[in-house]
């Protein structure tokens, strides 16, 4: 596969949130042609979506999932699970035509100031994601511990198991995209 195409997703609306960082690396270490999704979209409300249908801004995040051969998602552990705006995200998508997630291959990462990792987010990711059938890979499972001293000034990861276990993960991705 010559031009790989990853799209990333953070479950965190910072501009400088370290799971925008840990997807930013991901798409660095790829090697892909990279694309950073935009959460921004309203609040999911059924009454909204029979009066006024999909936002645009719900339809491009659906396009994007399609059209990238892959897809990689960070979320923070907000009270032990995934963020609203990643849940958010997910049900509005649930709800354009198709399912852009069928058989996508996607990988899961967490950035968190936790001892953890964010086990219990990347789980109840795992859970959300489960309806949409995609291919989802189960490792190297990446999560980054105290994540607020593991990037350096330029956002890249400093610590070489960290490094390893996502390179690894961009390349099962890879090979799953290819297949």
């Amino acid at each position: 596969m010559t031009d790989f195409s990853l799209l990333g997703i953070s479950g965190a609306l910072r501009a400088e949130s370290l799971n925008r960082k840990l997807i930013r690396e991901a798409g660095r270490l790829s090697g892909a042609v990279f694309t950073e999704a935009n959460l921004n979209v309203p609040l999911y409300d059924g009454d909204d979506e029979e009066n006024e249908g999909i936002p645009t801004s719900v339809q491009t995040l659906s396009d994007q999932i399609a059209a990238a051969d892959a897809v990689v998602i960070s979320t923070p552990e907000y009270n032990q699970a995934l963020s609203g705006v990643l849940k958010n995200a997910l049900d509005w998508v649930s709800r354009t035509e198709g399912n852009p997630w069928q058989d996508k291959p996607v990988a899961i990462l967490c950035a968190a100031a936790g001892r953890t990792g964010g086990a219990r987010a990347t789980y109840s990711l795992r859970l959300a994601m489960t309806p949409f059938q995609p291919h989802l890979l189960t490792g190297p499972e990446v999560g980054i511990a105290s994540a607020f001293s593991e990037f350096d000034e330029q956002g890249q990861l400093t610590n070489p198991r960290y490094v390893k276990a996502l390179s690894g993960l961009m390349d099962g991705l890879k090979a799953s995209a290819a297949r």
